[in-house]
């Protein structure tokens, strides 16, 4: 597998949204982006929903998501006259599950924040899709790249509802790539080198 290209991007690429699986396809994982367009918000409940309405569809997608980015938030109600007053990343592992078959059905791209398993990987490389990591605990500064926000489906479910949020220059990483280099694990094997190189320096000193 790829690994994460390095010293790339330190400058942020612009991303328009809904993108192209072109546009896509020359990213590469820790690359630092802008994200700008409409995103959907989709968290556990609404991802339950989402499954059962593409199986009964045959695999199509709903409410016009078919090329379109998931974004796992829960946007909160508007305050400090933002249309959300906060709109930080889920952890997306929660998602994992339900991830492969909605890229099969259409969803070219995610947000997120963590980690992803090796099944989402592999359907990023078989579908042509991203995963963008956005920065956790910054709730309120994220919510000031939000300029509107929309309940499409699911109101019912409060903050878990299905929205469609416009986004102005959302800052966040490319995480997992078109190619399946995923930055997450390649930090992971570059600590794990690191310590055992730092292992091996003690062992030699001694």
């Amino acid at each position: 597998m790829p690994e994460a290209g390095e010293g790339r991007g330190r400058t942020p690429v612009p991303v328009r949204l809904p993108a192209s699986r072109e546009a896509l396809a020359g990213l590469r994982a820790g690359d630092p982006v802008t994200l700008s367009g409409p995103v959907f918000t989709a968290r556990d409940a609404t991802h339950a929903r989402l499954l059962a309405e593409v199986r009964e569809r045959g695999g199509e997608l709903p409410y016009g998501l078919a090329g379109q980015t998931l974004f796992y938030a829960g946007p909160t109600p508007p305050a400090a006259g933002r249309p959300a007053g906060a709109v930080g990343p889920t952890t997306a592992k929660r998602m994992d599950a339900a991830t492969p078959e909605l890229l099969a059905a259409g969803i070219v791209a995610t947000i997120g924040k963590g980690p992803r398993s090796g099944e989402v990987v592999a359907a990023c490389v078989e579908h042509g899709a991203v995963y963008f990591a956005a920065v956790g605990g910054a709730a309120a500064l994220l919510a000031t790249h939000v300029t509107s926000a929309e309940a499409i489906a699911y109101p019912e479910l409060g903050t878990e509802a299905l929205v469609r949020l416009e986004l102005a220059e959302f800052p966040a990483f490319v995480a997992i790539d078109t190619l399946g280099a995923d930055l997450y694990g390649s930090a992971a094997r570059e600590w794990a080198r690191g310590r055992q190189g730092s292992t091996d320096d003690v062992e030699e000193g001694q």
